[in-house]
């Protein structure tokens, strides 16, 4: 698949891959799959495709992908459903599930729902995606890695 990027909007908070106490970052791209799917049909010109670029937080303890409502709004991600998250501090919300939402991390790529938090708050890479993705902290470095031992396409356990 050879999508032509459209032009970008870059969201940093943090510079790719600096460890504060413990957290990694990583550049990722989200890209809306409606319009993905509506280029291919020919309905949507390559270079209209909806798409961020994000400085994530890499959060393994996370399931989902985890955006803000300022990510929602730039990709114009639809509503599927309600579910509660409970956050870092025992505070349980009902939050809007959108998507799907395309994640890409250097030679990798998967489709997910993503988990909508109010405010501006920051964009987590969860568990789910990065699985798909087969990526993983490297604890040396200290940053998001394509897994070493598949470097050039990603592996799943399918039993």
């Amino acid at each position: 698949m050879s999508l032509k990027p459209a032009p970008k909007k870059v969201y940093r908070k943090h510079q790719t891959g600096v460890n504060k106490m413990g957290l990694v970052y990583a550049e990722i791209d989200l890209i809306s799959i409606d319009d993905i799917v509506l280029s291919r049909r020919g309905f949507l010109d390559k270079d209209k495709i909806k798409q961020v670029t994000i400085n994530a937080l890499v959060d393994s303890g996370a399931y989902m992908l985890t955006i803000n409502e300022n990510v929602r709004a730039q990709l114009d991600l639809p509503f599927i459903e309600k579910q509660f998250g409970r956050l870092a501090d025992e505070t349980l919300l009902e939050l809007d599930v959108v998507g799907p939402v395309e994640v890409r991390f250097e030679n990798r790529r998967t489709t997910v729902d993503a988990i909508v938090l109010p405010g501006n708050t920051e964009v987590l890479l969860g568990s789910i995606p990065m699985e798909d993705m087969d990526i993983l902290v490297d604890p040396k470095q200290q940053k998001l890695v394509v897994n070493p031992a598949h470097p050039y396409v990603a592996t799943k356990h399918l039993k």
